[in-house]
């Protein structure tokens, strides 16, 4: 996993400070970066796994899949050691994540796409939304 650095402001005796801390470790109190990363992940995969399950249909295309998974974006680019697991092709429909690529396996229940539909630009609220609206 690539090492991430984040500033932590602190005070001590009244003054204030920065302090550098690895990201997997730092912490809220009860879980550390590199957990909730991992809580993400199982909770995205679960949730991609039970709309397959339920056969869940976004949009008027139920032909077009619903879960997948690629390991190449759209352009044909990669993320080394990653690849995109979504829910919904269309734009305006989509929820996807980056997964790292040793859960591909666990994935299987996914449809496989050569390449990931097209990214229609949605940012981390906007998948929030989505969410609410499975």
């Amino acid at each position: 996993m690539k090492k991430i650095i984040l500033t932590k402001r602190a005070t001590e005796n009244g003054a204030e400070f920065k302090e550098e801390v690895e990201a997997v470790e730092a912490s809220d109190g009860y879980h550390t970066f590199d957990e909730l990363y991992a809580h993400r992940i199982e909770l995205f995969i679960t949730l991609c796994r039970l709309c397959r399950r339920q056969e869940l249909k976004i949009g008027e295309f139920p032909d077009q899949p619903f879960v997948w998974r690629s390991k190449n974006h759209s352009d044909g680019t990669i993320f080394e050691g990653w690849f995109i697991m979504g829910i919904g092709s269309f734009e305006g429909q989509q929820i996807t994540y980056h997964l790292p690529l040793e859960r591909w396996e666990e994935t299987n229940f996914a449809q496989t796409l050569e390449k990931s539909p097209d990214y229609d630009g949605h940012t981390s609220a906007q998948v929030l939304e989505r969410l609410k609206t499975l």
